[in-house]
C-alpha cells in the first residue's frame, strides 16, 4: 500500500527533463525474496518518485542497511 501527499507536488531534481520539476512522491513496501518461506521477512521501502511533466519514474531504496 502507498502512502501519497495528496494534491501536494514537491519540486526536484529530474535527470530526463535536466531541470528542477514537480514530482508526486510516494513510499512502496517491496517484497525482494522470491522464496515464499521468506517472503514475509524481505519486504523493505522505496521511496518512489514520479516526474510530473515527463513522466520518468524513479525508485530508491530507503533502508541500505
Amino acid at each position: 500500500m502507498a502512502t501519497t501527499n495528496d494534491g501536494v507536488s514537491m519540486s526536484e531534481a529530474c535527470s530526463t527533463c535536466e531541470r528542477e520539476t514537480p514530482h508526486e512522491v510516494s513510499v512502496r513496501i517491496n517484497t525482494e525474496s522470491t522464496k515464499a518461506e521468506n517472503r514475509e521477512f524481505s519486504r523493505e521501502p522505496y521511496r518512489v518518485s514520479t516526474c510530473q511533466i515527463c513522466g520518468a519514474t524513479t525508485e530508491t531504496r530507503m533502508n541500505n542497511a
